[in-house]
């Protein structure tokens, strides 16, 4: 596997792990300038569509994606050529933050919405819904003060206390970052499977074999039904998986209307 390694992937597998041992040991600050904020957040800066990319929760999802890279990404770079595989792996990364922040940016205008229409007309079992829907913000115990207010919703103190509380969740949504090359590497997902879709991989959970055509449309479901979903709970960004499958197989699209252009 590392004797076949291409000069792009292994360029971009030392730059990620730099960049991740610099930000886990040196400078740990470097995911508030860096990570990709809401475009409404003051944390925000237009260059975060960029570095986001290079930055990581940790090991284990930094390990995810350059794993990725280095299984799929070698053969590709031979196809495609050095300058084909970058590109692929940077719009598809970046292209994920755009369509990502318009998602989140989207959301945040709806909850936005619904905080408003409870400051317009509190009522407890609205404030319910809202905190059920939106319960990985919270600690277990604000379910005792929802319980509190449902008892007694005319207490002024508790109206001022549900309003801070949803204040609290658009707060935290806004200033919620997201990190990491998932997108990027789903844009290498896609295209391996749209350029080789009868290679036999072979799984290690469970370890079976499987084309890659099915490989790459098993994660592009799976993509979907999580962002349809929309747990409370999760904190992976799977519209960014699903936005990096789509910018990567317009690119492979296009070049594949041009095999003169391979190289």
């Amino acid at each position: 596997m590392f004797r076949n390694i291409t000069p792009v992937v292994k360029n971009l597998l030392l730059i990620n792990i730099a960049v991740f041992l610099v930000a886990t040991f040196v400078f740990p600050s470097l995911d508030q300038w860096f990570a990709l904020y809401n475009i409404q957040s003051t944390y925000f800066k237009p260059f975060q569509f960029l570095s986001y990319m290079f930055m990581h929760a940790d090991f284990w999802h930094l390990f995810s994606n350059l794993f990725g890279l280095l299984i799929f990404g070698p053969l590709l770079e031979q196809f495609l050529g050095p300058k084909k595989l970058f590109i692929l792996w940077m719009v598809s990364g970046m292209g994920a933050g755009v369509l990502y922040s318009g998602y989140t940016l989207v959301q945040y205008r709806t909850m936005e919405e619904k905080v408003l229409a409870f400051e317009a007309n509190p009522d407890p079992e609205y404030f319910n819904r809202l905190v059920i829907e939106n319960r990985g913000y919270f600690s277990p115990e604000v379910f005792d003060f929802v319980d509190q207010y449902s008892r007694n919703p005319e207490d002024p103190n508790h109206i001022e206390r549900a309003e801070e509380t949803l204040d609290t969740i658009l707060r935290l949504q806004v200033n919620q970052p997201m990190v990491g090359a998932s997108g990027a590497l789903f844009g290498i997902l896609i295209a391996f499977g749209m350029l080789f879709p009868n290679t036999q991989l072979f799984l290690l959970f469970p370890p079976i074999p499987i084309k890659a055509k099915y490989m790459v449309l098993f994660y592009g479901l799976y993509s979907v039904y999580n962002v349809l979903l929309t747990s409370p709970t999760d904190n992976v960004a799977h519209f960014a998986h699903l936005s990096g499958l789509v910018v990567g197989a317009i690119l492979v699209y296009f070049w594949k209307k041009n095999r003169n252009s391979f190289y």
